[in-house]
C-alpha cells in the first residue's frame, strides 16, 4: 500500500517530499547515507541529477519515510544563483523541507496577501500566481527561518507513492540496526517562540500539538503538525547548548532532524560503529555528533508524543 498523507490547511498541504542536505560531493553524501542509515538512493543512481535552472547536482534519497535530497552547487559556484548563494554562506548544512500542495495557487495567492516574499524557481520575485508555476520558495525572512519548497510536481518514483511501501518501509524498522520507526519532526531553530508559532498557524495553518521544555536540548518548543509531518519550534533557553550556538551564529534556521527508533543502545552502538561520535542530552535520547554526519544534526529518541497525529 502507498503511504497515505495527513494534509493540513484549506489547500491540502501534504507529503514532505524531501529535506535537503547541502553538501559540495552529492555522491560522497549519498554514500554515507546508504551505509550508515541503510538509504535507498532513487534519483541519481548511477551519476548525481543535474537542474541547469537551479546549476545544481541532487540526489534523492529514502530513509524510512524521510526522503532526503542530498544538494551540491555546480562548480566553479555562482553565488548569484540560490543554491551557489546557500552554499557560500553556510557550507555543508541542512537546507530546507518541501511539501506537496494540492492547490498551490490558492496556497501561493494566501501567502502573498500575508506579504510573503515569493521566490521564484532560480531566483525572483512572484508578484502574482501563474497556473504554470510548478514550485516556489517563500522567503524566510517571512516563515520564522524556515526554507520551504512548496510545489504541486510529484517526485518521479517516489517509493511512498507506489504500492509496495507499506513492506518496504519495514526494512529500516525491523531489519536495519538503527531501528528506525519514523521521521519524528523537522526542528527550526528561533530566536522568538511565540511569534514563530503565531506566523505558522497565520500563515500556513499548521496546527499545534503541543509544546514544553526540552532540558536536555535546554530549549523550549512547540511541536506543529503541517502537512505530512511534524514541525518543532524550539527557542533555546541560553547561548551555549548546540541549538542555542547554531541560532546565535545562524538566527531563525533549520537545524536538526529526529527519528524514533527502537532502541537507543542498539542505534548507538550501530553509529559508534561506524565512527559517528554519539552522546545522550537526556534519557530517551541519543544525538550524533554533527562533525562526523557532515555538520547535519540527527537525533534519535524513543519518546512516543502526547496528541501525535501519526502515532498508529
Amino acid at each position: 500500500m502507498r503511504k497515505q498523507a495527513k494534509k493540513t490547511g484549506d489547500f491540502g498541504i501534504g507529503m514532505m517530499i524531501h529535506a535537503v542536505h547541502m553538501t559540495d560531493d552529492v555522491t560522497k553524501l549519498n554514500q554515507f547515507y546508504e551505509d550508515v542509515f541503510g538509504g535507498l538512493v532513487y534519483m541519481g543512481v548511477d551519476e548525481p541529477n543535474f537542474l541547469p535552472p537551479e546549476d545544481r547536482w541532487a540526489g534523492l534519497i529514502m530513509i524510512s519515510d524521510l526522503c532526503i535530497e542530498t544538494m551540491a552547487p555546480n562548480t566553479p559556484v555562482d553565488a548569484t544563483k540560490p543554491v551557489g548563494k546557500f552554499y557560500t554562506k553556510f557550507g555543508q548544512h541542512l537546507h530546507s523541507v518541501g511539501y506537496l500542495v494540492d492547490d498551490l495557487v490558492g496556497l501561493g495567492n494566501r501567502m502573498i496577501d500575508k506579504g510573503v516574499y515569493m521566490g521564484r524557481p532560480g531566483g525572483g520575485k512572484i508578484e502574482e500566481m501563474d497556473p504554470d508555476t510548478q514550485y516556489f520558495y517563500p522567503s524566510p525572512r517571512d516563515t520564522a527561518g524556515l526554507m520551504v519548497e512548496l510545489c504541486k510536481v510529484h517526485m518521479q518514483n517516489d517509493p511512498r507513492e507506489l504500492g509496495t511501501w507499506s513492506s518496504q518501509r519495514k526494512f529500516w524498522e525491523t531489519s536495519h540496526p538503527l531501528g528506525i520507526k519514523r521521521m519524528l519532526y523537522v526542528t527550526l531553530g528561533v530566536k522568538d517562540l511565540e511569534s514563530a508559532v503565531k506566523t505558522y498557524v497565520d500563515v500556513m495553518q499548521a496546527m499545534p500539538i503541543a509544546e514544553g521544555v526540552d532540558d536536555g536540548g535546554q530549549y523550549k518548543f512547540a511541536t506543529l503538525h503541517l502537512g505530512d509531518c511534524l514541525l518543532q519550534l524550539a527557542e533555546p533557553l541560553g547561548p551555549h547548548s548546540p541549538l542555542g550556538r547554531h541560532v546565535a551564529q545562524w538566527g531563525n534556521m533549520i537545524y536538526s532532524i529526529t527519528f524514533r527508533v527502537n532502541d537507543l543502545d542498539s542505534a548507538q552502538q550501530w553509529l559508534n560503529g561506524k565512527g559517528i561520535r554519539t552522546s545522550r542530552p537526556r534519557p530517551g535520547l541519543l544525538a550524533a555528533d554533527p562533525q562526523d554526519t557532515f555538520n547535519a544534526p540527527y537525533l534519535f529518541t524513543t519518546d512516543v508524543l502526547e496528541g501525535d497525529p501519526f502515532e498508529e
